[in-house]
């Protein structure tokens, strides 16, 4: 069994894929898109993702990215709030 990494470390990786994607991670928890526990799940989910390690790097050379890698287990909630923040624009 894969160990979890440090809840803060990855709370900073969903907020910063959301940047990179232009997903308003915050905006979509404001807004009512996005519970608390739904948030919480994106969370854990990148606990428990193998290539989190990968992914500051793959931030850090994100420019103009559209969305997360395959890789990311919160892949397509990023797809489904941007979406929907297209919309609400």
């Amino acid at each position: 069994m894969q160990r979890l990494g440090h809840i803060m470390t990855h709370l900073r990786l969903v907020l910063r894929m959301g940047q990179a994607t232009g997903t308003d991670v915050v905006a979509a928890h404001r807004q009512g898109q996005l519970s608390q526990q739904d948030w919480a799940k994106m969370v854990r989910s990148c606990q428990g993702c193998a290539w989190a390690d990968k992914c500051p790097d793959w931030l850090d050379n994100a420019n103009g990215v559209v969305q997360p890698p395959k890789t990311c287990p919160n892949h397509k909630r990023f797809e489904v709030l941007k979406a929907q923040q297209s919309k609400g624009s």
